[in-house]
């Protein structure tokens, strides 16, 4: 049976339309995809990421170990700062891209919730000696998120006089409904936004107040159908669909997850290798694609003959009314710019490798 939301029946009575993947039931939409979409574009969208997980780190080696499996550097974090890592096998293949928050006396990694066992089997296999605990609390957090150019305005509503976090993956502790709560400025839209971990007993609880305060804002609930457009508007891959244990880190264009500096990790000799070589073979680009309603996803790229890469996710863009995908192309032909065919069945569809990300966000009146 497939893992839903806590929030289900909450989302049910909001119209939401749900649909299963990787053994867990999301919510598609809330009816009317383009105007959740446009909701985060103008104004502010409720993002239920319930479906996220969270391990702690605790004890007096918790910084070396971490700092020896993940791609980025955590010795450059203060207390309330954060930022996005990778964990990688010994040949620099992605196993999982997680956020880090680094709090007074633990560290925190947030993932897509489907990758925790991966990560925890991976992680304590090379737990030996190392004085470190690893602490799941998927059970006792959940994850709501507020996108768009109103986020703030709508969260400084919910929360009162307090300060903010104003660097992206910084945090803070606040209050709401009595319940303490941790906001996270990050983004997964391009727009702005501010990510909320909640104790699972208060979640239904500010999921409503969210939703009663942000009608004078213009706020919709938000479902996958426009989180992927947006996301791809916003140039950033995703986890099993973009990139996998398949790819190199610096294939999937994770530059914000890896330090070239910080020496020795799991799978930095390979990244290494490939930095000082100077570039990949095949690497993750966006495309403007030709009038198309069809589904590209895993549709093979061509240079004439000859196969060049291959389509990871695709979206039609109601910003700029036009198609848009990621996808790997390889060294030779992934200069912005560059036409080439995407075969759909058969037939070609023309296709130009564009910059991302496709839509940069609005400021905010």
């Amino acid at each position: 049976m497939s893992e839903q939301t806590p929030l289900a029946d909450f989302h049910r009575v909001n119209g939401a339309v749900f649909e299963e993947r990787h053994g867990e039931l999301l919510v598609a939409n809330f009816g009317y995809p383009t105007r959740e979409y446009w909701a985060v574009r103008s104004a502010v969208g409720l993002f239920d990421l319930t479906h996220r997980g969270l391990l702690q780190f605790t004890g007096p080696d918790r910084v070396s170990f971490l700092q020896g499996m993940l791609s980025n550097d955590l010795n450059s974090l203060m207390p309330f700062d954060g930022q996005y890592a990778a964990i990688l096998t010994q040949q620099g293949k992605v196993i999982a891209d997680v956020r880090v928050l680094c709090s007074l006396n633990s560290f925190y990694l947030d993932f897509w919730q489907n990758l925790k066992i991966k990560i925890l089997d991976h992680l304590n296999r090379y737990l030996v000696a190392d004085e470190v605990d690893i602490a799941d609390r998927s059970g006792e957090y959940a994850m709501l998120s507020i996108q768009g150019p109103k986020a703030e305005a709508l969260l400084r509503k919910l929360v009162g006089p307090c300060e903010l976090p104003a660097q992206a993956k910084q945090h803070t502790m606040v209050t709401i409904e009595q319940a303490a709560v941790c906001v996270v400025n990050d983004s997964y839209t391009g727009e702005s936004g501010f990510d909320l971990i909640i104790p699972r007993a208060s979640l239904q609880t500010i999921a409503q107040r969210l939703s009663d305060i942000g009608k004078e804002f213009g706020v919709a609930w938000v479902g996958e159908e426009a989180h992927n457009i947006l996301r791809i508007e916003a140039g950033i891959p995703r986890y099993g669909v973009d990139f996998s244990e398949e790819n190199l880190l610096l294939e999937a264009g994770l530059k914000d997850a890896v330090s070239f500096t910080k020496g020795c990790y799991l799978g930095q000799e390979v990244v290494e290798r490939i930095r000082s070589r100077g570039h990949v073979n095949k690497k993750l680009v966006g495309f403007i694609v030709g009038a198309t309603e069809a589904n590209l996803t895993g549709d093979l790229i061509y240079a004439g003959e000859k196969e060049i890469g291959q389509i990871t996710s695709y979206a039609l863009s109601p910003a700029l009314k036009q198609t848009i995908a990621l996808g790997y192309i390889q060294k030779d032909f992934w200069l912005t710019g560059t036409i080439v065919a995407i075969k759909h069945n058969g037939a070609p569809i023309s296709a130009t490798v564009a910059d991302v990300p496709f839509v940069t966000a609005r400021v905010s009146s």
